[in-house]
């Protein structure tokens, strides 16, 4: 059993009692050998079965306790990789450091995320710790500058292939004297020359191969073993092998013509190099998410100082500024209109293809466009505060982090290089001394293709490049998964528990419907009821004053106004007296309301709050109100049911109310009249039943059935994106989003699927053909490429996605 040492950094205590609480539960936990915690230095050590429990379990323990233990974030770019045990190598050395709690390298995106205790170690000590493997991490660049880093290694690339391609095409062209069929073909007879072979060879091998010889280098240094060393030994076999040839063919004579592999060894470099290029170009693009977002902001914003208009870069802003913005630009950062009003485009952000009035005192949001009005704007927010900015901080940190599936290829593409190289020692052993006893030419061919064709960069690349085309493509859509595990999740999700209020319905009341009784004026006791209830602050007082406003009916003069909890308002307008409310209002001044009882009830069974109105002791009329169901929800549940969910609505309205709105909508199953803080009681009863869950809420008021369910999906249709409430945030404010969610995650799943197939299928296929001599070396190595590139063009097709 092997024990680990961890420190851990504790916030929260008050008292020594609290650092014994914490002491306690840590050391019952399973594994644990010892568990010290120092009040006076907020410090915890624990001795552990690393096999039997995490740090993060410690973590998680802690928290619960109601402490909080200090965690640091660094993000790294890393360089020096060339496949997936390489990452898998870096990820397990920056785990192994004392202070680091988790570590997560993508390898696909190059990027590693590690939290830590600063106190324990520092990022310096992570880069010196990695360097010595061989690799280099660097302090992550922001997004523009990694674009630019992409488009170097292109180039650089593309430079390596050209050279290479140039010295080994005269290489591949003596390829064509082994096959019959071509012997029409001229062959220059200078091209046999074994020299020349060697002459063009050479440089391929050391020069343009020199990064695998130094990856192999590295590799086995650190006692594991990854693409480089199977690439190395490959080419180098064939290399070496046609050099000892070229001397013996000296040393014989020069009769005839030896038959060299210098061919062999510099096409598959050549197709290597070639499938790197294309790899890292398709990498590239897979990243186009956070491009296009970026391509949203603008560059540069009007700030007024001192007075004095200046046109500054958005990076210089900051909170406080005043802006200008003029008709049909970009609206530069978040912030508050103090001065004009216009329409704005907001389809950037909520999907929303028709402006929104905007006036002072509405708040705007950075990259949206003003449309038809000069603008006055207080900057609220910049930087990395802003909406967009969190929005592209959320899709990088979800193509950056990893799924439970990938964790598992990882785990197998760690293993897969040794075993390759001992079948490949095998299958040499077995060529060599029972199918052709004694010709080391003829089993070294085998040798070589099973080395070339095993590299394990399809199954690192299959999960990442899946994971970031698919959050990318779901960002675009508005749909913002918080990491690469609730994406994986999220497919398998079979019932959907849906608030009401902001979610199913719009969330605010509306008037809906004016019954005026024989003997009145509709306009006038509109006016009546509307200038009495604009003393109110009650929703849905508000909701009848907005009402009659649309209507073109202006308000009169208020005399008194007494709001009556329970039952409605009294009020003098106009010199008359006016009640609205309810039933029970009207009979505590002995208003007849038999002829509306019908009415009344026939509109509560339509989910709406009706109101009587009596003026001068004579019943007016009935007027209801009601929180309308938003456009898209009944298209938006029946693509739910079309998937395969259930869909239920949890409310904490009055089953009367809630039943109408779920049977205008669609939905069979209603769970009414429940309390905010027993929603994740529900849910947790629908989990009983083995439901995978997933509850649809605005993230806040709705934040513990969120947390507890499967999946928790925030609605977040404002500047105040409810990001850290959820897993997944819903942008635009439409259901229709939830349906995309889940579509996306079962096509991201599948497309990875794909992608491991394909990865497996060229690896188990591909080493038996080798094996019994079927595969030539140069053939291998084309596959091998082509292994890789397949899988990110497959994963490039999440990208062209339509829901």
């Amino acid at each position: 059993m092997t024990i680990s040492e961890k420190t851990l950094q504790i916030q929260g205590m008050t008292c020594s009692s609290c650092a014994s609480r914490i002491e306690r539960t840590i050391a019952k936990m399973d594994g644990v050998e010892q568990a010290n915690v120092n009040f006076a230095l907020e410090r915890s050590t624990i001795k552990y079965d690393p096999e039997k429990v995490t740090v993060h379990d410690f973590e998680e323990k802690i928290e619960k306790l109601g402490f909080h233990v200090v965690q640091e974030h660094v993000n790294f770019d890393v360089s020096g990789m060339t496949c997936s045990a390489c990452a898998n190598r870096i990820e397990k050395r920056i785990n192994r450091i004392d202070g680091v709690s988790n570590a997560t390298l993508n390898f696909a995106l190059e990027k590693l995320s590690v939290d830590y205790n600063s106190s324990q170690v520092s990022p310096q000590d992570m880069m010196t710790a990695i360097e010595k493997m061989g690799f280099e991490l660097l302090p992550e660049k922001d997004a523009e500058d990694k674009i630019d880093h992409k488009e170097t290694e292109i180039k650089k690339q593309k430079h390596k292939f050209i050279i290479s391609a140039i010295l080994t095409f005269p290489l591949f062209w003596t390829m064509v004297a082994h096959f019959e069929f071509l012997s029409f073909i001229y062959m220059p007879e200078i091209l046999m020359n074994p020299w020349l072979q060697l002459i063009l060879a050479t440089p391929v091998q050391f020069i343009i191969g020199a990064q695998f010889y130094r990856g192999a280098v590295n590799s086995l240094r650190n006692k594991s073993a990854n693409m480089d060393v199977l690439v190395a030994l490959g080419t180098s076999a064939a290399y070496f092998y046609s050099l000892y040839l070229a001397i013996e063919w000296v040393n014989g004579g020069k009769v005839g013509h030896p038959e060299l592999y210098f061919e062999a060894s510099a096409v598959i470099i050549t197709l290597i190099v070639l499938g790197k290029l294309f790899e890292v170009r398709a990498k590239g693009k897979t990243s186009q998410a956070i491009q296009k977002l970026l391509g949203l902001q603008a560059k540069t914003a009007r700030v007024v100082r001192g007075g004095i208009e200046t046109e500054i870069p958005i990076e210089e802003v900051i909170a406080g500024d005043v802006i200008l913005v003029r008709p049909g630009e970009k609206i530069p950062v978040d912030g508050e209109i103090i001065e004009g009003n216009s329409a704005v485009d907001e389809s950037m952000l909520t999907g929303e293809s028709i402006p929104m009035d905007k006036a002072v005192g509405d708040t705007v949001i950075g990259a949206t466009i003003n449309k038809n009005g000069s603008l006055q704007i207080k900057a609220t927010k910049v930087g990395k505060d802003t909406a967009l900015a969190q929005i592209v901080k959320v899709v990088e940190e979800a193509q950056g982090s990893k799924a439970d599936i990938q964790r598992l290829a990882d785990r197998i593409s760690g293993i897969f290089v040794p075993v390759v190289v001992g079948i490949a020692i095998v299958t040499f052993l077995i060529w060599y001394f029972a199918v052709t006893p004694g010709d080391f030419r003829s089993a070294l061919i085998p040798t070589i293709s099973i080395l070339v064709i095993a590299c394990p960069c399809a199954l690192g690349l299959a999960t990442p490049t899946s994971i970031m085309a698919g959050s990318g493509r779901a960002a675009e859509i508005g749909v913002l998964f918080k990491g690469g595990e609730h994406l994986e999740h999220t497919q398998a999700i079979d019932t959907v528990v849906l608030d009401k209020t902001g979610t199913v319905t719009k969330g605010e009341p509306a008037l809906t419907d004016v019954m005026i009784a024989d003997g009145f004026v509709e306009e006038d006791v509109l006016q009546l009821v509307a200038t009495a209830e604009n003393q109110s602050e009650h929703p849905l007082a508000q909701a009848i004053v907005r009402g009659v406003r649309e209507k073109g009916v202006d308000l009169g003069n208020v005399e008194s106004f007494e709001a009556l909890p329970g039952y409605g308002i009294q009020a003098v307008v106009n010199e008359k007296t006016i009640l609205v409310g309810t039933r029970k209002l009207m009979r505590e001044h002995q208003i007849d309301l038999l002829d509306y009882e019908v009415s009344m009830e026939n509109l509560e069974n339509e989910g709406k709050t009706a109101m009587l109105v009596a003026i001068e002791s004579k019943i007016a009329g009935v007027i209801a109100v009601a929180d309308t169901v938003k456009e898209t929800s009944k298209e938006a549940i029946a693509r739910m049911h079309e998937l395969g969910l259930d869909v239920i609505m949890l409310t904490g309205d009055n089953t009367r109310t809630a039943d109408a709105i779920a049977k205008e909508v669609g939905i069979s199953h209603v769970i009414a009249e429940v309390l905010p803080e027993q929603k994740s009681d529900e849910i947790q009863k629908l989990q009983a039943t083995s439901k995978n869950v997933a509850m649809v809420g605005d993230g806040i008021n709705d934040a513990p059935a969120l947390a507890t369910a499967n999946i928790g999906m925030a609605v977040g249709t404002g500047t105040d994106i409810a990001i850290e409430a959820a897993d997944i945030t819903l942008m635009r404010g439409d259901l229709n989003s939830v349906a995309d969610a889940i579509m996306m995650s079962r096509k991201t799943m599948r497309n990875i699927k794909q992608n491991l197939f394909f990865a497996f299928f060229y690896n188990t296929v591909g080493i038996p053909i080798a094996a019994i001599g079927l595969l030539a070396p140069w053939v291998a190595g084309a596959a091998m490429a082509f292994s890789s590139v397949s899988v990110v063009l497959n994963a490039l097709r999440l990208q062209k996605v339509k829901l």
